[in-house]
């Protein structure tokens, strides 16, 4: 008999369905080493497909039987089939990075088998500038976002002639840290145990008397009483549309410098920007700001955006976007406000009772799916927004330089898009996951993401700008 899956991963394999798939992913683009030959990929491929050692997290899957009386537990794939998992792709002319998009989309719609161990790894050629790219996924019962970007780490080098490195998936001689927990698994988690957590929380009826006081005075805390109803704020399908660019850190760092914000404020005024923009061209703005669900890390028990520090995030603020204002400026202004108010919010409520009131915050939007609500009240939010630090500096696996990464992540039902970004060799890169048929032109928010970055620059009057 297998272990038994801890709730959190028993929550995601629960409200998992075709049309709402619960893995996260990433895609990574690689510069071709010096000396690479013409089956430098399909080498490449034979040698990871032949891990002698393979970790045991790869190689289990969920199982039940009444044996458990019915529970989940996991077992051993006694028929590990590696060329399931380890697959080599190429991309049909002419090869450009948008037939690269289009390919993560479809594949990130498919639902791992679970029957099968939950993660699938491509390696995908074809591109016409003669790139490589990777594309993985692995199921949130096995980790989060932030356990993924850790794992990925662990396998890169800083060393350019290292060669024969391990697969992500090779058994390790000290053992890797634990799956982590992000603030994404509160969604099922809420179900299954945030009133027990409250329940234990020392001082939490006062807590969340403020907390609920906030909210309905219209203030950031985790618990959000008046996002408007827009088209991302629909059921969704099981077909997801990808969308990907990166930004220069030092531009966004200068407009932080010239405003007294943050990089995280500056990449939530763009995304302000971006969908004012979006949703104007499709005549779908509302007249009230948009609300997006930021995840946040406890450090020290203070609260800190994910973006500021590394770490698990295990809590949220809701945060008012200013969609609403016609001005860039005021839009950066209000989404520091906003932050300011949550960080306050957070900061006041120990680490458990954070977890819990976010947990409360975020629950609506498991519940009113179940209960098939979407559009007869208001959606607790309409979007996430997360951030996840990267290395600082250059990477290379078997000789390939890294010179892009971006994380596909997952929508649900009534929060069409997810919006994840992530740090690398100075570059912020940005992966924009969205139902396919919900979230019409997906693409076009990276224009507008692009044009608010100029917006921002002009406002805070950056030179160069």
């Amino acid at each position: 008999m297998g272990a038994p899956l801890d709730p959190t991963a028993a929550a995601f394999l629960f409200a998992e369905s075709r049309s709402m798939p619960m893995h996260v992913g990433g895609l990574q683009l690689f510069e071709m080493p010096p000396d690479a030959g013409p089956e430098f990929t399909r080498d490449l491929v034979q040698r990871v497909r032949a891990t002698p050692d393979m970790s045991p997290l790869f190689l289990q899957h969920p199982h039940r039987s009444l044996a458990t009386g019915g529970a989940w537990t996991w077992r051993e794939d006694v028929e590990f089939d590696v060329e399931h998992h380890v697959r080599h792709n190429a991309l049909p002319a002419p090869g450009r990075i948008r037939e690269l998009l289009d390919l993560c989309g479809r594949l990130h719609g498919t639902r791992l088998a679970r029957e099968r161990p939950l993660w699938e790894w491509h390696l995908i050629e074809g591109l016409a500038d003669g790139r490589v790219a990777m594309y993985s996924k692995m199921h949130h019962a096995l980790l989060d976002g932030v356990g993924a970007m850790r794992l990925l780490q662990s396998v890169l080098t800083d060393d350019p002639d290292l060669r024969d490195m391990p697969a992500p998936w090779a058994r390790r001689e000290r053992p890797s840290r634990p799956p982590s927990r992000s603030s994404l698994a509160l969604p099922t988690q809420a179900l299954n145990g945030a009133l027990a957590v409250a329940g234990e929380a020392a001082g939490m009826p006062a807590s969340l008397v403020r907390t609920l006081n906030r909210g309905v005075r219209n203030e950031t805390s985790a618990v959000s009483f008046y996002s408007p109803r827009t088209l991302l704020n629909r059921r969704i399908t099981g077909a997801r549309r990808f969308a990907a660019d990166d930004w220069p850190l030092e531009r966004l760092r200068a407009i932080g410098r010239a405003s007294g914000t943050t990089i995280n404020d500056v990449v939530l005024a763009m995304c302000s920007g971006a969908l004012r923009a979006y949703l104007s061209e499709l005549d779908a703005l509302p007249d009230t700001t948009l609300t997006a669900m930021v995840p946040v890390s406890f450090r020290r028990g203070q609260a800190a955006v994910a973006s500021d520090e590394g770490g698990n995030a295990v809590g949220a603020v809701m945060v008012k976007l200013g969609t609403d204002l016609a001005d860039p400026a005021d839009r950066l202004r209000s989404v520091r406000r906003s932050m300011l108010e949550g960080k306050e919010a957070l900061g006041s409520m120990t680490n458990t009772q954070a977890l819990a009131m976010t947990a409360l915050g975020l629950a609506p939007a498991v519940v009113l799916p179940l209960l098939r609500m979407q559009g007869v009240v208001r959606p607790p939010f309409n979007l996430i927004i997360s951030n996840v630090p990267g290395p600082d500096g250059p990477r290379w696996f078997d000789g390939a330089r890294m010179v892009g990464m971006y994380p596909l992540s997952i929508p649900l039902h009534g929060i069409a898009l997810n919006i994840t970004c992530t740090s690398y060799d100075g570059r912020l890169g940005f992966g924009l996951t969205g139902c396919r048929r919900t979230v019409p032109r997906l693409q076009r928010l990276l224009t507008f993401l692009d044009d608010e970055v100029a917006a921002l620059e002009k406002a805070t009057g950056v030179s160069g700008a």
